[in-house]
């Protein structure tokens, strides 16, 4: 094997490792033995588990980013939201594994490599795009961040249910995100208020 190759099956290793059984519960050990190298391989390409375990989520993160990224063409709000719904329910669908890995509790301290720096990422794309919409219909387009972020951890969040139920189908998954979003959103007040501070 190159060291490219070697480098690449380490990496299919650790991540079905991380994703049976998390960060903390695997080992370097356990690595080496199921690729059937010796530790100091693992430490050649990745310095410990800690490299490994890192260069393994930031590609779970680039490809779901990736998946969101392209599946935003639409030119119409709602059928964005379908498409972003669709975009990150596909993921959990076709790379279960990696989406277990970044829902799992990070090592890393930092803000960054983790589910939820992921969810900013994927939050602040939606907010160009909720931000024109506000604009458009004379809302606050300041407030398209707060709206961004509530928009994806809804998905987020139903998309970990889901990984777990795998009922209804993701279609119909997809299809009731997007009325509660848009349905939700259509009927938005210029200035809400809540209805118990105002008594």
């Amino acid at each position: 094997m190159t060291g490219k190759e070697r480098r690449e099956q380490l990496l299919d290793v650790g991540r079905q490792l991380f994703a049976e059984r998390g960060f903390e519960a695997t080992s370097i050990e356990e690595v080496a033995a199921r690729a059937g190298v010796s530790k100091p391989v693992v430490y050649e390409h990745f310095g410990g588990k800690e490299g490994l375990y890192a260069v393994v989520v930031d590609r779970e993160m680039q490809s779901l980013l990736d998946r969101v990224n392209r599946a935003l063409t639409a030119g119409h709000p709602r059928e964005l939201l379908e498409q972003a719904a669709l975009a990150l329910l596909d993921y959990i669908e076709q790379q279960t594994d990696g989406f277990r890995i970044l829902v799992r509790d990070s090592p890393v301290t930092s803000t960054t490599g983790n589910f939820s720096s992921l969810i900013g990422d994927i939050a602040s794309q939606v907010e160009h795009i909720l931000g024109a919409e506000f604009t458009a219909r004379g809302y606050d387009a300041e407030l398209a961040s707060m709206y961004s972020q509530a928009l994806v951890g809804m998905v987020a969040l139903t998309g970990q249910w889901w990984l777990e139920a795998r009922h209804p189908k993701k279609d119909e998954v997809a299809a009731h995100l997007v009325n509660l979003a848009w349905h939700g959103l259509s009927h938005l007040e210029n200035e809400p208020k809540l209805m118990s501070r105002n008594r």
